[in-house]
């Protein structure tokens, strides 16, 4: 990653609404799998701020599953016209274009 700083701040900033979006979701019929991977989302983009933080051997690999998982909510997020959804979609792909780096 070329900016750290950056990929840390955009990576908290999906799990702030990935956390959000699944909270809301929780009770809505026909969104348990966006509820399921907003909330693998928000851990794997807080564990990759931390490692990217501490500098870690293994934040690059990490970042590679985050671009998944980013990619992946981002799509499920698409499918929602709710606007938790709409956030999030657009965290996710923040966050995925940031770890690419």
């Amino acid at each position: 990653m070329k900016n750290v700083q950056v990929s840390i701040e955009v990576c908290l900033a999906c799990m702030v609404e990935c956390e959000k979006c699944s909270t809301e979701c929780l009770t809505m019929e026909g969104h348990e799998e966006c509820v399921k991977l907003c909330r693998d989302c928000a851990d794997i983009c807080v564990l990759c701020a931390r490692l990217c933080a501490r500098g870690s051997k293994f934040a690059d690999a990490l970042c590679v599953l985050c671009v998944q998982c980013c990619d992946d909510c981002a799509n499920e997020c698409n499918k929602h016209d709710m606007e938790c959804c709409k956030k999030c979609e657009e965290a996710c792909k923040k966050c995925a274009e940031a770890c690419k780096m």
